[in-house]
């Protein structure tokens, strides 16, 4: 199929089990792998609800149904709640640093802790090497993995994106021992001030599904905008 707005080709999936919503089947558009994908190219799609999984953009084109919902903080606006300062102040003695987004030993042992701890009931389970590195890398995107640091030891990393308006939140693992930190919070916590820092206007954090418990943690960034027939707007 073709875009309306641009000569760029997409290809629809037939229908699958949807992987949020068990009762119902999903479609998905991606945009052709042969495509060159520029960081302009990246960044426009990005602004219309496509995601990054390994090389491949994608978005839900489902018939029928429109329950996942691209959302983006707007950081500027950003104020944590009170939850949110308590899993900073908790967080405090934790050590950040920005790495080039390359498969490291440390970082896939996290990984494949996290995706056993959290998501055995899944298909990403059981990790890989090579899962790894074909869901969170890309050889086009400009892509860096937050660490964070307890003493020595790695124990979260967030994939993120960089974009032309700002960052975009690929994937966030971390040590499912440490449950009492709110690691996720925190990591996105990070993206945020790295946002500020870097002076992007927005944090993309992905689809939001009402009735997906798994999903409810990104609408508790506020303010928070969704992508809705075609414009940004404010949650309310």
């Amino acid at each position: 199929m073709k875009s309306e707005r641009t000569d760029l080709r997409f290809f629809l999936t037939p229908e699958h089990p949807c992987s949020y919503l068990h009762d119902r089947q999903a479609k998905t558009l991606f945009l052709d792998p042969r495509e060159t994908i520029t960081a302009d190219l990246y960044s426009r799609l990005s602004n219309l609800g496509f995601r990054r999984s390994g090389s491949h953009l994608y978005r839900p084109q489902c018939g029928g149904c429109a329950a996942c919902i691209p959302t983006r903080i707007p950081v500027t606006q950003f104020a944590p709640d009170r939850s949110q300062r308590r899993t900073a102040r908790r967080n405090r003695d934790l050590r950040f640093d920005v790495t080039e987004a390359v498969f490291s030993p440390a970082a896939y042992v996290l990984y494949e802790r996290y995706i056993a701890g959290r998501h055995r009931d899944g298909d990403m389970y059981p990790a890989s090497e090579d899962q790894f590195r074909s869901f969170l890398l890309s050889p086009w995107s400009s892509t860096w993995f937050l660490c964070a640091w307890l003493d020595n030891r790695l124990v979260a990393v967030g994939v993120f994106d960089r974009l032309g308006n700002g960052l975009s939140a690929v994937y966030t693992f971390f040590d499912p021992g440490l449950d009492s930190r709110s690691l996720g919070t925190q990591m996105i916590l990070e993206e945020i001030n790295l946002c500020r820092a870097l002076q992007l206007p927005y944090l993309y954090l992905g689809y939001w599904i009402r009735d997906s418990e798994k999903m409810q943690y990104k609408t508790r960034f506020r303010p928070v905008q969704l992508l809705v027939n075609g414009r940004w707007v404010d949650l309310p």
